[in-house]
């Protein structure tokens, strides 16, 4: 293929050196004659020997665990200067900076979510022009009709209220992370939690939207979920324990000066709680979940006096969600059929009377076909949306409620009438809008995938028809977008999805980016999902950079949404891919890549780098790979399996000291990742963790690549001494010339989610993109 530019090695930097690494991959940096960066911080070592299961090694770095030990804080600080000076001598002292200007030059002055109309207000979300965050608002639906118009000007009804400015929260603490946002039914008072440490210690507090006063902010730190119930006059929440495990339910009626009283109390170390109100808010729902596993209970919102009742006890690896309609508890579940042994492979749809004595009395309504998976449900008063899956592919449809059949036998799918919603035909991502309204024929979607910017999409159940309600601005490339049509499963999901023209288009960026998915086969024979975006333009075959992106765990799906940041790489040749290996999506995907089965994960992600080079998407010298928190433990654990695998990599808040923190029950999260990770009081569960512990197997004299790692001094998650103590290893036992540019950033006001800011994301991105360039000798002027 010609390229309209010329391809990045016309323009690498040779450097002659002695490492090994460095003869595989010319175009690392040579940092020895480097004289502007600082001196390459050095840990200190307290000798430390941790024992388990008749095994005993030595852990000198252990001294990090303690975050108020000032030799740490001196390090850090070391640390940071030392990651400026590498990233900040890229491009001859300003790539960083023209980077970061690039992408805040896409982000449009302003945004604002389209209004979602409930019961009498439109609520909506803006960012203010130069502002960092969102700002909560309303106003009052529009009255219909010239004079209901001026009696709406009059009155005033057309003004903006503000109900929450993250921006006020931000500028008075330093640091704001908003947790949940919750309106009461009357719409009177809101709900939140609020952190402004990073520590994920969230407080409670409760506004008069009619006063706009906080009239309670509760004593407890670490508030996790929160509900209203349906008279308005109480509100639940959950409350953490000492390792961040929610575990109790309390309950605070607004008109009384005492405290939040105690619901419920989840003492199995093993399980989390969750409150909920069903959409209606007939009912409160507790649901105490391990990984894989729950146990539901429910109170009648406006009779407390009855208390919690269960619904069903807990299975293992079986899962329950319910909502309530017309008498009718509906639930998702993969509980066994007909009193089988084992559970499904995916969720089927039941029912239940809303009575404590019918409640195991189920009715099975719908299983869905092999190919096809339900991953959850939304309610209201005339449809039910299911959320599903088909070979891979999201698809969203309604069916009109109340489900009137009496369900003898499970009903296929086809039987109940459903709508499919019509979605583009390429598209990577599907997020559901806040649809709060139990009365509303409109259901919210947002869609998005590598090459389509953020559509907010409206479905009118009733009519059966769509409006696009608004696409996220791209300011620099807007002339660019093309045309996209959409496809709809009009009749039947056995008829696959058929394209539909319509009048209605939104628009994507296939024009400039091709965005294709392939399936890779992995060590065992299994197929991984690899999603691969690049530009026509600037892509030369064989030679181009690329980055290989993973996650795999915790049954989260990776993340490709729309990203305008993604634009400073792909126009400079840059291939984008997307490995979905096991340990992420659906049930059975994740189980398939948790505790023993941890290493499919990690050969997944190796197989899917050797297919970009193998094709040649990428240049096998300039891959490099990125993951995040459990993710940056995926690509640590490639790393040291194949060290010469990527030329650089980015390690995001990583959980690379897996073995330590998980023989330590005390940290936060940890007896719950045992279900994710194994537990590692079990010989055979630890010998699996440590075979494949990014810090553990570390290996002496090895030539590492080049490795940014990022951590969060008050992150509860991943504690910050897990990414300090990986690079303090690699200093002292790797490469010496390598490990120069094995280097840590800490930020060190913020927790594991970064501050959360638009602009500060750009500046924090530009930060990982200047390093790589760096580290693959491609940040030369000449090429910007």
């Amino acid at each position: 293929m010609l390229c309209r530019r010329p391809c990045p090695g016309v323009f690498l930097r040779l450097f002659a050196t002695s490492c090994r690494r460095s003869s595989l991959h010319p175009s690392q940096p040579h940092l020895r004659t480097a004289t502007a960066l600082p001196t390459l911080p050095v840990a200190k070592k307290v000798p430390f020997n941790v024992s388990a299961h008749g095994r005993s090694w030595s852990d000198p770095y252990h001294w990090m665990r303690d975050t108020s030990d000032p030799d740490l804080a001196v390090l850090l600080a070391a640390e940071n200067a030392y990651a400026d000076a590498f990233v900040g001598s890229a491009g001859g002292g300003g790539l960083r900076a023209h980077l970061a200007a690039e992408m805040r030059a896409r982000l449009p002055a302003s945004t604002a979510t389209p209004p979602q109309l409930w019961g009498p207000w439109l609520y909506y979300q803006y960012v203010p022009e130069g502002k960092e965050y969102s700002v909560l608002s309303r106003k009052l639906r529009p009255s219909s009709g010239l004079v209901g118009t001026l009696l709406d000007y009059l009155s005033g009804s057309e003004k903006e209220q503000v109900l929450l400015d993250w921006n006020e929260v931000a500028e008075k603490n330093g640091y704001v992370h908003i947790g949940s946002c919750r309106i009461s039914p009357d719409h009177r008072f809101l709900a939140y939690t609020v952190d402004t440490s990073g520590g994920e210690l969230f407080s409670l507090e409760v506004k008069d939207l009619l006063s706009e006063h906080v009239i309670f902010s509760s004593p407890d730190k670490g508030v996790v979920s929160l509900a209203w119930s349906g008279n308005n006059e109480s509100l639940f929440y959950t409350v953490c324990d000492e390792t961040l495990r929610p575990n109790q339910v309390f309950c605070k009626k607004l008109q009384s000066d005492e405290a939040g009283f105690l619901v419920f109390t989840e003492k199995d170390v093993n399980c989390c709680v969750d409150i909920t109100s069903t959409k209606d808010f007939k009912y409160m729902t507790v649901n105490s979940n391990t990984r894989t596993s729950s146990e539901v209970f429910v109170i009648e919102s406006d009779n407390l006096r009855e208390g919690l009742w269960p619904i069903r006890k807990r299975v293992d690896k079986v899962q329950y969600f319910l909502e309530h309609h017309n008498g009718f508890f509906y639930i998702l579940t993969n509980a066994p059929v007909n009193d089988t042994e084992t559970t499904t492979e995916g969720y089927y749809l039941a029912r239940c009377r809303a009575e404590k004595s019918l409640v195991d009395r189920w009715q099975i309504v719908t299983v869905p076909d092999s190919d096809c998976t339900i991953q959850d449900m939304d309610i209201f008063h005339d449809n039910l949306v299911l959320f599903l899956r088909k070979n891979g592919t999201p698809l969203f449809c309604s069916i009109s409620m109340p489900i009137d059949v009496d369900v003898q036998e499970p009903k296929e799918l086809d039987d109940l009438n459903p709508w499919f919603f019509p979605i583009p035909s390429e598209l990577c991502s599907i997020v559901a809008g806040s649809n709060n309204d139990f009365m509303s024929s409109t259901y919210q979607l947002v869609i998005s995938s590598p090459v389509i910017p953020d559509l907010t999409v409206d479905y009118d159940l009733r009519k059966k028809t769509f409006t696009i309600l608004h696409q996220e601005e791209v300011t620099t490339i807007s002339a660019n977008l093309g045309g996209l049509g959409f496809q709809s499963n009009v009749s039947s999901i056995q008829q696959n999805m058929q394209l539909v023209k319509t009048s209605q288009n939104w628009s994507d960026l296939s024009k400039l980016f091709s965005c294709e998915r392939v399936e890779v086969i992995s060590h065992d024979g299994v197929s991984i999902p690899l999603v691969i975006l690049y530009s026509w333009g600037a892509h030369c075959h064989g030679e181009s950079p690329g980055i290989l992106y993973g996650y795999g765990a915790y049954g989260e799906d990776l993340d490709k949404s729309w990203c305008s940041e993604r634009l400073s790489l792909l126009s400079r040749g840059w291939v984008l891919a997307f490995a979905d290996v096991r340990g992420g999506g659906d049930l059975s995907w994740h189980m398939a890549g948790t505790k023993a089965n941890k290493m499919h994960s990690i050969q997944d992600f190796a197989a899917c780098g050797r297919h970009l080079i193998k094709q040649g998407f990428v240049h096998q010298n300039r891959l490099c790979a990125i993951g995040c928190s459990a993710g940056g433990l995926l690509v640590g654990a490639v790393i040291n399996m194949l060290p010469d695998l990527f030329s650089a990599a980015v390690l995001k808040v990583p959980f690379l000291d897996i073995c330590n923190t998980m023989l330590d029950p005390t940290l936060p999260l940890t007896v719950l990742d045992y279900e994710e990770f194994g537990d590692p009081n079990s010989p055979d569960e630890f010998e699996a963790i440590s075979s494949y512990s990014p810090y553990d197997n570390l290996a002496p004299d090895v030539c590492y690549p080049p490795v940014l790692v990022t951590a969060s001094f008050n992150d509860t998650r991943v504690g910050v001494w897990e990414a300090a103590k990986w690079v303090a290893k690699v200093r002292d036992v790797a490469c010496p010339s390598c490990s120069q540019s094995v280097i840590l950033k800490t930020n060190m006001q913020s927790g594991h989610f970064g501050e959360g800011g638009r602009f500060t994301h750009c500046d924090e991105t530009a930060f990982e993109y200047a390093f790589l360039m760096k580290a693959l000798g491609l940040d030369d002027v000449a090429m910007m």
